[in-house]
């Protein structure tokens, strides 16, 4: 056997063997690791790969890419209480995570500007164990001053149009919203939003009762499809790199189908919560659903999984938002809006896509593939001579029930809790390791 170069190959760290996910298909091969890179793979029964130690897959195992999340809320610091990067990044390492990248809020201070970056960035440091990048963000406080924090190394910008749900972020009108994409669009870089019509929800809370359907219809999902929409005619003006987070109305989808066919530069995501859930099957009053946009109808459920299955939408990202009990308390109303799923999102996602008959090699396209290719990390979402070893060994017809007191994450709430789900993971490497806090985790826009 020769590598790329011609040369002879040298003896790979740990070879795998037995059944791998590769260009779309499980098949029978053995994958090499040297260092932090996969220096061989081999589809031939007949040829062998030199190894100081062999792992044999069983029959019900899987070697695949590991997911590459790239909506995460970890908090820290100011709100380390809710998460941290230490709790987030080994719930992430356990359920299949290998890349996360973290949010701009709701951290105290958020990353809009390049200080509280650097902050983050240290704070950060020798905490995580997963591989680690951060978003920036924008609001009115930082308009026209971007370019330093993306040449600081964020992957790009968050910006809201309605209410971030914290007093230190603020949302953007339309007309500010312009400026900014016009402004990222100088330098190359990439918005990302929360995009609902704030004149579309409603205001009068006495409308929200116990039934999460009430506050389901408190955030029509007009209000999202419009807001896509009017978004939609500011990516055409200003040509701005835009993602739309979270979609959860068939509405949106169908926006967005329009925009990709008439050639915007649009990217799209949505989420393991409104790909399983749905609003009229969740225990009244119970807050840990609670979530922003919100979990919608069986109906508009079918029609995120048309978009995923025809393009339209590019991934599935967990938008792990977690805090405290004492947050999560109280009533639809008043309680943190957030759905708590790092660790169990992969998984819930593998089972309601096998439900649907699509499979493991559609889910990794989703997490993995295309999440990481959205950010421009192009060294891993796949395994392949020369890609990042971040490899996930998982039994993906194993089932499990899950325990949100059991799961790593520092609060024990989660909308999955007692879900019956498939895919047990068995081990999971960060370039080739064990997961292990690490400074050298951290990376930068690619």
């Amino acid at each position: 056997m020769r590598d790329d170069d011609g040369g002879s190959i040298r003896t790979a760290d740990e070879v795998f063997r037995g059944k791998v996910l590769i260009n779309g298909a499980i098949s029978q091969a053995s994958v090499g690791i040297t260092g932090d890179t996969i220096s061989q793979v081999c589809e031939d029964p007949a040829q062998s790969i030199a190894s100081k130690r062999e792992t044999l897959l069983s029959d019900d195992e899987v070697l695949i890419p590991g997911v590459v999340d790239t909506h995460v809320h970890i908090n820290e610091p100011g709100r380390t209480e809710w998460e941290g990067f230490d709790y987030a990044t080994r719930a992430a390492a356990h359920g299949g995570v290998t890349t996360v990248i973290d949010m701009p809020l709701n951290s105290n201070p958020p990353t809009l500007n390049v200080e509280a970056l650097e902050l983050k960035q240290s704070i950060a440091a020798g905490k995580a164990y997963t591989q680690l990048g951060f978003w920036g963000g924008v609001d009115g406080s930082n308009l026209g001053h971007l370019k330093a924090l993306w040449d600081a190394g964020v992957f790009g910008f968050k910006a809201f149009l309605s209410p971030s749900g914290v007093e230190e972020y603020g949302s953007l009108s339309f007309d500010q919203l312009e400026e900014a994409m016009r402004e990222i669009a100088d330098f190359g870089g990439q918005l990302i939003i929360h995009a609902e019509e704030p004149d579309e929800l409603v205001s009068d809370s006495s409308l929200i009762g116990q039934s999460y359907r009430s506050f389901t219809e408190s955030r029509p999902s007009r209000s999202e499809s419009d807001a896509v929409a009017h978004v939609m005619t500011l990516v055409e003006r200003t040509g701005c790199n835009t993602h739309i987070l979270h979609v959860s109305s068939g509405l949106t989808v169908s926006v967005l189908a329009d925009a990709k066919a008439s050639g915007l530069p649009v990217t799209a995501e949505t989420c393991p919560h409104y790909l399983t859930l749905d609003c009229d099957h969740i225990p009244d009053g119970n807050t840990a659903f609670k979530c922003c946009p919100p979990i919608r109808s069986l109906q508009e459920q079918d029609k995120l999984w048309e978009g995923l299955a025809n393009g339209t939408l590019d991934m599935v990202v967990t938008d792990h938002s977690p805090t405290t009990a004492r947050m999560k308390a109280g009533t639809l109303v008043t309680a943190w809006g957030g759905v708590s799923s790092l660790q169990v999102g992969f998984r819930a996602v593998l089972t309601a896509a096998m439900q649907r008959g699509l499979g493991l090699a559609d889910v990794i396209r989703w997490m993995s593939t295309n999440s990481s290719a959205f950010v421009g990390l192009h060294d891993r979402g796949s395994i392949a001579v020369g890609k990042r070893a971040d490899l996930v060994i998982v039994k993906p017809r194993e089932h499990f029930v899950v325990d949100a007191a059991k799961l790593s994450s520092r609060n024990p709430i989660s909308a999955f809790d007692g879900k019956n789900l498939q895919g047990v993971v068995v081990r999971t490497l960060i370039g080739g390791a064990e997961p292990a806090a690490s400074k050298e985790h951290l990376i930068l826009r690619q």
